[in-house]
């Protein structure tokens, strides 16, 4: 037990935040979201879905599911709590690094499961707005400049991924031009792309 213990590199947020999860969405609670947003596969291991309601442009309630490993769980269960009584902006603005501050770190080959949260809840915001044909002005706000030669993002990668445009690395290059630039961002952009299909389950 001695030896266990001293290998636990959890903190203990992340432990009681694993333990005691918030926000769970429970099967036969009288619980109806406003929208939903869902990422993930089963086939991966990875899935989350996120409910939300909201009320005068803020979060004003949420719920999640996830088959997700502890840190997906503790990491979901902060963001969740994070983000009641945020405005629509700042929810879709939470980032992983804020999440994963809050629960005092997380082992670093582990952060990975803690943008799942926070993808299926903009997720969440996207369908909020679109089901009522409302602009989304935070969609773009969010996107990250990845390939500065030719003006790629992170957001157009995913997009790419996740409507099976860009199934392999080759593909997505090819799409985009991306790395046929200076080069010095192909490290980056190719395990952005293997992280955008764990996370959509392609």
């Amino acid at each position: 037990m001695d030896s266990f213990m001293a290998q636990w590199v959890y903190t203990d947020t992340v432990k009681d935040h694993f333990i005691n999860p918030r926000n769970i969405w429970i099967k036969d609670e009288n619980w109806q979201e406003d929208a939903f947003g869902e990422v993930g596969s089963l086939a991966c291991g990875d899935q989350m879905r996120v409910g939300i309601k909201v009320a005068d442009d803020k979060i004003a309630d949420i719920r999640w599911l996830t088959y997700g490993c502890a840190s997906a769980i503790a990491s979901t269960s902060m963001m969740s709590e994070m983000v009641k009584g945020m405005t629509l902006k700042e929810a879709y603005n939470i980032t992983p690094d804020m999440i994963t501050e809050a629960l005092g770190g997380l082992p670093e080959h582990k952060f990975h499961c803690s943008v799942l949260g926070d993808k299926a809840l903009r997720a969440a915001i996207d369908n909020y707005l679109e089901s009522r044909g409302l602009d989304n002005p935070y969609k773009r706000s969010v996107a990250k400049v990845v390939c500065e030669c030719k003006g790629i993002t992170d957001q157009m990668i995913e997009e790419l991924v996740a409507n099976d445009k860009a199934k392999t690395f080759e593909e997505l290059v090819q799409l985009t031009g991306a790395t046929t630039g200076c080069g010095k961002c192909k490290a980056k952009i190719e395990h952005l792309f293997e992280e955008m299909k764990h996370i959509h389950g392609k």
